[in-house]
């Protein structure tokens, strides 16, 4: 898809850019393939807010999507192209030759008409499904399980690819190169899809007005400088003042501070996105 631009008749319409979906289908899809999403506006079931900044924006409903990919050697054809305002990628309905009717993560390229399979070893093709350890090194793939069998966890956002890089010499994992640098191990029977993810100009969309963000469920951040100090780190002092010091969030935590604590699954990274960097005392 390319990104569609507008004569500059105001201010907001020079600045905007966003996706041509003109390729996609106007029908909306199959109904029984959606669910109702209620709203939540970034609270927990507690009702306290976890997420800030959300709520509002347009009704949407959940597309049941195809992450696992389990109908093995049935053969199905792609009968449209969707879009999912519940994710930056495109979706592509497929039509088995059962007769069942399945959303999936439309990779880059695929076309109405093209047909697609599943299975414990494939054709390399855009939109086919297999086991990563049967892929050859090199391959760009996308949809890829962390577990076998839990359906696909890494790369499922707009133009996102992962490489395969080989098996491990011990034949149960194989290395890939994820969309953020990282080097991980993953099982070898875990299911992964061939190709990159649709909508690869996303990150060239520019919004051009407030009220289209809110229209996408986010309502305005406020600054911290103009906070009371009880509120922010960066609130308070007489005028505009500054910071103080390193920029910090509204918890007070340093802007860049690494939060992971999954040590469970540290076993499985080769390679960190991030080198840690050395810190050399003043002489």
């Amino acid at each position: 898809m390319a990104i569609k631009k507008f004569k500059p008749t105001t201010s907001t319409r020079r600045k905007t850019s966003l996706i041509d979906r003109s390729e996609l289908q106007k029908d909306g899809g199959p109904r029984n393939l959606t669910v109702h999403k209620k709203k939540n506006s970034g609270r927990n079931n507690q009702g306290k807010v976890t997420v800030r900044h959300r709520g509002g924006g347009f009704k949407r409903r959940l597309r049941i999507v195809d992450f696992k990919r389990d109908k093995y050697d049935i053969p199905a054809k792609v009968t449209g192209l969707y879009y999912d305002p519940n994710r930056t990628a495109f979706l592509a309905l497929l039509l088995y030759a059962d007769g069942e009717r399945r959303y999936i993560v439309a990779p880059r390229g695929l076309k109405v008409g093209d047909t697609v399979v599943s299975g414990e070893k494939t054709d390399v093709l855009p939109g086919n499904a297999m086991q990563i350890k049967n892929i050859p090194s090199g391959t760009s793939v996308y949809c890829v399980e962390n577990m076998p069998g839990r359906g696909a966890k890494y790369g499922r956002s707009a133009g996102q690819v992962i490489i395969v890089q080989g098996i491990d010499p011990t034949g149960k994992f194989v290395q890939v190169k994820m969309p953020s640098g990282e080097i991980r191990l993953i099982f070898a029977n875990c299911m992964a899809t061939i190709g990159q993810v649709s909508n690869e100009d996303n990150l060239n969309v520019k919004l051009g007005k407030a009220g289209r963000k809110r229209n996408l469920g986010w309502r305005p951040e406020v600054r911290g400088m103009v906070m009371h100090p009880a509120e922010h780190p960066h609130g308070g002092g007489e005028g505009k003042g500054q910071t103080g010091g390193k920029a910090k969030d509204v918890w007070g935590h340093r802007i860049g501070t690494r939060t992971r604590k999954n040590k469970r699954t540290d076993v499985f990274i080769i390679r960190r996105r991030r080198t840690k960097t050395r810190q050399f005392a003043k002489k």
